[in-house]
């Protein structure tokens, strides 16, 4: 697939889509990148979309680290769900089914011809490949078939909107729905015939104009969907309603905007009871609801939300602090996380958060290790009502399956300036809890300057940094940190949540850096953590999952056998005391589904 100059047109007209001969797929050519020459930006920029490439390290053109097949053989993860191979949208629940559709490439490890791949699970952890759910064969996708979002009706339908890429690369909205609404696996999918829906609108770009969300119903009776798209620098997202999802009315109002924050995409909106531990279906409102407005930003690929209220008379929401509106306060996630979507899941009451972590190695090493990206453990949503002013995710329980032997540490006390290891064995997958004490020496200093994460590890002040040094080797030529920072300053204790990336590989190929935010850690509260380590990726929930970071690690040598675990209290004038309990954790079962055991009916779902 040859890459396009990125050519932005603002339509003073609606864009104008002359069909081919509706009928007639088209073919998708196979695409081979082990002959590429390196493109001056990111991969998928020209086609659109949001960067699947560092241009700053595919600026090496070959040049690598010597990676061994061990070291890459050792990355991929064992209990993350990814393809089988190369280059990794609606997930939902349907007849004791868990279903996760992935944007997948089927011919490299790298982004292009964009395919749906289809996987499903009992338990969010154990999955099984199925065949494509769809591949881009019309002319309304033929440059691929992209996000999309599942809606499933009152009456047990299900349809899905998806955003194709035109053969005349005009983004625009289909609809798609299951062949066989009674094949628990929903193995076939039917693209309407009268594709698109949606095209894009008077004032819209062509090519900033996707990622329909879940539908939710409105109090008259019809359904709502929102798209991101901007309007200079401002983030919009786009409302329209419909009764029966093939014809649709945009409405003259955004549901929000929020100016300088460039391309919305991947748009998420849905409520969260302000008091309880469930979940909500996404057409819920009224007392005690809050509304999440999430967003995808393009120019700086991560995913922000903020907490508001949702008027239902007139299709727009607030937010509760204007200060930190979508794209100027929350994230879900500091580390390497994007296009994230949620889902209902109706058996459990719970509102579950897909992510997906891109790599940052060179395409190069994709391709030599034969796949690139994946998805973060599912994670369930609810408020904060402690701080009401964020939300908590936390890891779905059924990853406590894959626990193994256990063991404990109580009450370790470490010193400042020293480091001690835990000795678990192999450290390559575990479910870590940790909770941290200070013990006062009576060194504390007041009114310190607060730097946040941004000096790493090594930035120390009186009370931190502490935490754990994870997929470390003896030697710690290789470890890396996630880590308290608290410091006394003038407006009293303030807590950073941080993961410091650059000493977790000797390859000089890897992007690394420091991530991390500011945490409420509330006066009753230790300073708590949960890591889930698996391989080349690293999950890390503060306070019960106020702040998270996920984090991608290439390490030469803390591999294997020779990855290990250790405390580590950088802080002048505490000791730090720290009581652990960690799980050894097993590997997912994840493979093909045995199709040859499967007699399906098929009756056909119409609209």
């Amino acid at each position: 697939m040859s890459l396009v100059t990125l050519i932005i047109i603002q339509s003073p007209e609606p864009a104008s889509l002359d069909k081919p001969e509706k009928d007639r797929p088209l073919s998708t050519k196979p695409t081979s990148f082990y002959n590429i020459s390196t493109p001056e930006v990111p991969r998928g920029v020209a086609q659109g979309v949001s960067a699947k490439s560092n241009p700053s390290l595919s600026g090496h053109h070959g040049v690598s680290y010597n990676w061994t097949n061990a070291m890459l053989s050792w990355q991929r993860t064992s209990y993350h769900f990814q393809p089988q191979k190369n280059w990794m949208n609606g997930p939902l629940y349907h007849m004791g089914w868990y279903h996760l559709f992935y944007q997948y490439n089927p011919d490299s490890a790298v982004w292009g011809n964009i395919t749906w791949g289809h996987a499903v699970s009992r338990d969010l952890i154990h999955w099984l490949y199925l065949p494509f759910a769809m591949v881009p064969d019309r002319w309304y996708d033929a440059n691929g078939v992209w996000t999309g979002s599942a809606t499933i009706l009152p009456d047990g339908k299900i349809v899905m909107l998806y955003t194709g890429d035109t053969v005349d690369a005009v983004q625009v909205q289909n609809l798609a729905y299951p062949a066989n609404l009674s094949d628990p696996l929903l193995l076939d999918w039917v693209k309407y015939p009268d594709n698109p829906v949606l095209i894009p609108p008077i004032g819209i770009a062509i090519d900033e104009y996707r990622d329909p969300t879940t539908a939710w119903l409105g109090p008259d009776g019809k359904w709502r969907v929102t798209i991101g798209s901007k309007v200079n620098r401002t983030g919009i997202s786009l409302v329209y309603t419909t009764t029966n999802f093939t014809t649709f009315d945009l409405l003259d109002n955004y549901l929000h905007e929020v100016p300088d924050t460039g391309m919305w995409e991947c748009v998420d909106f849905y409520p969260v009871a302000i008091n309880g531990s469930m979940g909500l279906d996404t057409s819920v409102n009224g007392p005690g609801i809050k509304h999440l407005l999430k967003a995808s930003l393009d120019d700086s690929k991560v995913d922000v939300y903020a907490l508001g209220i949702y008027f239902a008379n007139n299709d727009t929401w607030a937010p509760d602090n204007p200060a930190a509106d979508v794209g100027l306060g929350l994230k879900y996630d500091y580390g390497r996380y994007y296009a994230s979507k949620t889902f209902y899941d109706p058996v459990k009451e719970r509102r579950v958060l897909w992510g997906w972590i891109n790599e940052t190695d060179t395409e190069y090493d994709d391709l030599a290790k034969g796949w690139a990206s994946l998805q973060t453990i599912p994670r369930t949503v609810l408020f904060d009502n402690k701080t009401g002013t964020n939300i908590l995710q936390w890891p779905v329980e059924e990853v406590e399956s894959l626990r193994l032997n256990s063991t404990d540490f109580e009450g370790v006390v470490v010193k400042p300036g020293s480091v001690v290891e835990l000795n678990i064995g192999t450290a390559t997958q575990l479910d870590i809890f940790a909770d941290f004490e200070i013990e006062s020496l009576g060194l504390e200093e007041t009114n310190e300057a607060n730097g946040g994460c941004r000096g790493g590890v090594v930035d120390r002040s009186s009370l931190g940094p502490f935490g754990l040094l994870v997929i470390a080797d003896e030697t710690l030529s290789e470890l890396t940190p996630i880590y308290f920072r608290p410091t006394n300053t003038s407006d009293g204790l303030q807590t950073y949540f941080c993961a410091d990336e650059r000493r977790s590989s000797r390859a000089n190929d890897v992007f690394n850096q420091v991530y991390g935010s500011q945490v409420p850690v509330l006066e009753d509260e230790k300073f708590s953590m949960r890591v889930l380590v698996d391989h080349s990726i690293v999950e890390s929930f503060a306070q019960g999952g106020r702040t998270v970071i996920t984090s991608r690690v290439y390490p030469t040598e803390a591999i294997y056998g020779a990855a290990r675990l250790f405390l580590f209290n950088n802080a002048t004038g505490v000791n730090v005391k720290a009581t652990l309990k960690i799980w050894q954790l097993n590997s997912a079962f994840i493979h093909p589904f045995p199709l040859d055991q499967i007699d399906t009916v098929k009756p056909l779902q119409t609209f």
